[in-house]
């Protein structure tokens, strides 16, 4: 059998194909510009294989809820051209195939918890921080949707004392994404994130916001890890940043897993939202097999 799998990304849509097994037959990176120019060299690429089932993770937002008259659409998504556009109906008129449908975070934690650093485990919240911020839940080993999807990367946090930043997001201003995605970084110092040396204020200013969100997290879902991906946290000396800060904050109220063991860098690295969007492919032919 030959699985499918894409990962639209705000840059660049990554396509590949697979065995039953994962084995990668082909992998494609195609630009993100317009959905002419962008579909309609997806649609190439899937031409070339029979293919029995497509997992798609897209950046979104999304519409998840099957009952929607929306449903299978990017919505209100900064990017403009990509705006109330119908992904999976456009996929649908080439490629007559059951097809998994999600964020492009929830895929990444999906690859996470089932081939990556979560494997063994119940539950986890994956989190890329990069040029926005945004996080994928999976519980009882099931990717979470209720009428939309999580969009945990816009809670809102507090400002920190020292911060005079207004905050980055059109939408919310200081919200995660708004005070601590890596446009918000660039914004506030003036340089992006990888200039900074690792003694820089910048990072404790991180640390801050991103442990306010995992101890939110923590309180609400519990998952069994907390795995970060995203360019922004390739900065490894944050980790022990957030460490800390996330006990300051917790302040003992719950007892949680050694931190060093719950707030973990990502596995699969550039693979999780590929890998993820196969599994759901994989699981989207199961499912109609059992119907």
């Amino acid at each position: 059998m030959i699985f499918g799998a894409i990962e639209a990304g705000g840059t660049k849509f990554v396509c590949a194909v697979s065995d039953e097994n994962l084995q990668i037959l082909e992998r494609s990176s195609i630009p993100t510009t317009t959905p002419e120019k962008t579909m309609t060299k997806v649609i190439e690429f899937f031409s070339k294989y029979d293919v029995d089932a497509i997992g798609i993770g897209s950046f979104g937002p999304i519409d998840v809820n099957p009952t929607s008259a929306t449903y299978g659409y990017i919505t209100k998504t900064p990017k403009v051209a990509w705006q109330n556009y119908p992904f999976l109906a456009e996929m649908k008129k080439h490629f007559d195939v059951p097809y998994g449908w999600t964020t492009d975070v929830n895929a990444a934690a999906y690859g996470e918890i089932k081939k990556g650093v979560a494997f063994g485990s119940n539950s986890c919240i994956y989190i890329t921080v990069g040029t926005g911020i945004g996080a994928g839940i999976v519980v009882d080993n099931q990717v979470i949707h209720g009428f939309g999807h999580p969009e945990a990367g816009h809670i809102l946090v507090r400002r920190h004392s020292d911060d005079q930043f207004e905050g980055n997001c059109p939408f919310h201003h200081d919200c995660l994404e708004g005070m601590a995605a890596g446009p918000a970084i660039e914004k506030r110092f003036e340089k992006k994130a990888q200039e900074l040396g690792e003694d820089h204020k910048a990072w404790e200013l991180e640390a801050y916001y991103l442990a306010q969100a995992l101890v939110n997290y923590t309180l609400t879902v519990s998952p069994d890890k907390i795995i970060f991906g995203g360019g922004v946290m390739k900065q490894t000396q944050l980790f022990p940043l957030i460490y800390q800060e996330f006990d300051r904050l917790m302040n003992d109220y719950v007892e949680t897993p050694l931190l060093e063991e719950y707030i973990v860098p990502c596995q699969l690295g550039d693979n999780a939202g590929i890998t993820g969007c196969l599994l759901l492919a994989i699981d989207a032919l199961e499912k109609k097999l059992q119907n």
